[in-house]
Parts: structure tokens; C-alpha cells; sequence
């Protein structure tokens, strides 16, 4: 890792958001099901790109899944922020799909009152869920929540490192 950017970014016209995200799935299907149960995804009308290839609605993003015979790496995953984390630790447990290695824990607390939860998709794509407020959570499941300070030193600057909030 190099030194963070000092200098101003030089001002660009261009606007822009992530519009799709795409994982591999080894059986379309079981893969599709998993985010429908977990995140409420809902399956929408998907072109034919001679794969098989699903499309689904995640709030204002879409999510593309298509069928492919790879290994997801370790630590390559997608984010999602959700308004109940509960009702999807619930199903994830379910599913026994909790991610405890990536970073540490399943269930880990970042400095702004954020928590994620770390789940693997049955295709063994990494998939970080996120919601404000560990306050939100059950005692269950706060028993289980680890700082990620209990894991990696953080300095004050480190501290105030934010994820964007959506949901």
C-alpha cells in the first residue's frame, strides 16, 4: 500500500454511481434463492447472454448472477446496507452461510456505530451486510459483535473512517 493521495483530485464533470454488481454462482438457482431469502432480492427480467445469468433488484442496484465454474478469493466481496441486519443474521444462520475468517468475526463493529455482518453466498462469494446502530441489535447477537479495534490496532486518524450510509 502506498501513501495516501495528498494532492486535490483535479475536478471532473462526471457524475457517477455504481450501477450492477456481479458474483458467480455455481448453481444459479440455490444462488438466486440465498439473496431473494436473505436480502429480499427480487428477480427481474435478465437478457440472454448465452450463460446462465439472472439479474435481481437490490434496493436501487442491481445484482447480476451468472453461472460460471471460478473460485471467489478471500477477500474480494460486495457491501450491502440494509435497514433490519436481524431478519438477515436470522436467515444467514439458517443457511449456516456466517463468514467468520475474512476479517475476523461475522459480526464486527467499525468506528461511526456501524456493524457488518459477514456472510458467504452458496457459491462462496464474500458478502458484507451493513446497518447504523449497534444499539439496533439483540443481545444475541451483541454477545457475538467484536470491534474491529479487538482485531487490528486503530489510530485516532483510523477512527474516523466512515462508510458511506445508504438504507
Amino acid at each position: 500500500m502506498g501513501a495516501p493521495r495528498t494532492e486535490k483530485p483535479k475536478e471532473s464533470t462526471v457524475r457517477s454511481q455504481i450501477n450492477h454488481v456481479s458474483v458467480n454462482a455455481q448453481d444459479l438457482s440455490e444462488s438466486v434463492d440465498f439473496y431473494v431469502d436473505l436480502l429480499g432480492a427480487e428477480p427481474i427480467a435478465t437478457p440472454n447472454f448465452g450463460i446462465p445469468v439472472q439479474w435481481m433488484a437490490v434496493g436501487g442496484t442491481q445484482l447480476h448472477i451468472f453461472q460460471a465454474d471460478l473460485t471467489p478469493t478471500s477477500h474480494h466481496h460486495l457491501g450491502i446496507s440494509v435497514d433490519d441486519l436481524e431478519a438477515v443474521y436470522r436467515a444467514a444462520d439458517r443457511r449456516g452461510a456466517f463468514e467468520y475468517k475474512a476479517f475476523g468475526n461475522h459480526l464486527v463493529e467499525l468506528p461511526g456505530n456501524m456493524v457488518q455482518l459477514y456472510v458467504r453466498d452458496p457459491a462462496g462469494n464474500l458478502v458484507e451486510i451493513d446497518q447504523k446502530g449497534v444499539d439496533r441489535l439483540p443481545e444475541d447477537m451483541r454477545s457475538q459483535l467484536r470491534g474491529l479495534w479487538d482485531f487490528n490496532p486503530q489510530s485516532d486518524e483510523n477512527m474516523q473512517g466512515r462508510l458511506f450510509e445508504a438504507v
